[in-house]
């Protein structure tokens, strides 16, 4: 074969991926240039949604760059996720990325119209919280061993419910690491199900820390413990579920930022070195922890790491209890 037929193609390709690394170059050098659109997957007023104005604004101010937050509710986050994949990956359109959207959403939904390791960039880890393990205070059980007895000493009476498919999946944990069951009963809103636990309509529910907290104060609700690594500041009295002896059950729910997949590095360790600057601002911190959210502001390559963890860890989950989501 003639050496010169193989240099010419070889020149071309060549310079062909000097002008792509010269344009990418040339986008991140002058990011950003325009507003940055931050889509979330939940109608406005959500926790997702009041996370994601809360650190707009201080984005805003380190970029220079109006921050629009956007509301594509819907699909249990499919419709903004799917967005976004689509989008330019020019670093202007971002994802508020519950740990559902990424890590759940593929282990319970066939044929899901993205792959969350293929789609985006991870950009960085926001923020993480526990869940509550509460009951209706008017059940007569004031532990978790108690709740784990009197649900199999009355089966007919064992229910739970929660909002959305993520918290199905921790049910279902729930009951494989104690031996128990539960007839799971799905929720519109937190706010629905806290309603139906006050009623005494359910038994227990694993609630995340904002919609519990007001049943709680007004003694409503009975909290019998927390996923948390530690007890909670807001309610030193009550344990963890391992002090109450469920084993291999610390659960931290996470939202982070991620981009389109194909974002120049350059832009991606930008945004990430803001996010973990806007984190690290006592203001933010303040509000978060007052509502028992913990900052964080992790690197790309830590979020990447947590999101191929946790695809195992409830994908697992969701097989083992045939959990699946019809779109």
């Amino acid at each position: 074969m003639n050496a010169g037929r193989l240099v010419w193609p070889m020149a071309i390709a060549l310079a062909s991926l000097g002008s792509f690394l010269s344009v990418a170059q040339d986008v991140a050098g002058n990011f950003p240039n325009q507003p940055i659109h931050v889509i979330v997957g939940n109608a406005a007023g959500g926790g997702n949604d009041i996370l994601a104005r809360l650190i707009g604004q201080k984005l805003s101010d380190r970029l220079g760059q109006p921050v629009i937050i956007e509301n594509k509710a819907g699909a249990s986050g499919v419709i903004a996720a799917q967005y976004v994949a689509k989008a330019r990956p020019d670093g202007h359109t971002l994802l508020m990325a519950p740990i559902g959207t990424l890590v759940v959403n593929p282990a319970v939904i066939p044929n899901l119209p993205y792959d969350p390791q293929r789609d985006f960039a991870p950009i960085s880890i926001v923020a993480s919280f526990p869940l509550v393990v509460a009951v209706n205070s008017a059940a007569p059980v004031h532990n978790v061993q108690e709740l784990i007895n009197f649900a199999k000493a009355n089966p007919d009476k064992a229910n739970a419910g929660a909002s959305g498919v993520i918290f199905q999946v921790v049910q279902k944990m729930f009951e494989m690491r104690t031996g128990s069951q539960f007839q799971y009963i799905s929720h519109r809103s937190n706010t629905e199900t806290m309603a139906s636990l006050m009623r005494g309509d359910l038994l227990m529910s694993l609630s995340d820390v904002g919609p519990v907290a007001g049943p709680l104060k007004d003694g409503r609700v009975r909290a019998l413990a927390v996923t948390s690594r530690e007890r909670l500041p807001a309610w030193p009295d009550v344990p963890t579920l391992a002090e109450a002896g469920i084993k291999d059950m610390e659960i931290g729910f996470w939202s982070g930022l991620v981009a389109p997949a194909g974002t120049p590095q350059q832009i991606v360790k930008r945004l990430q070195n803001e996010i973990t600057a806007v984190m690290r601002l006592e203001e933010i911190r303040m509000r978060l922890q007052a509502n028992e959210i913990t900052p964080v502001g992790s690197t790309s390559e830590e979020f990447a790491q947590r999101i191929a963890r946790d695809l195992v860890l409830w994908g697992d989950v969701a097989k083992a209890g045939h959990i699946q989501l019809q779109q």
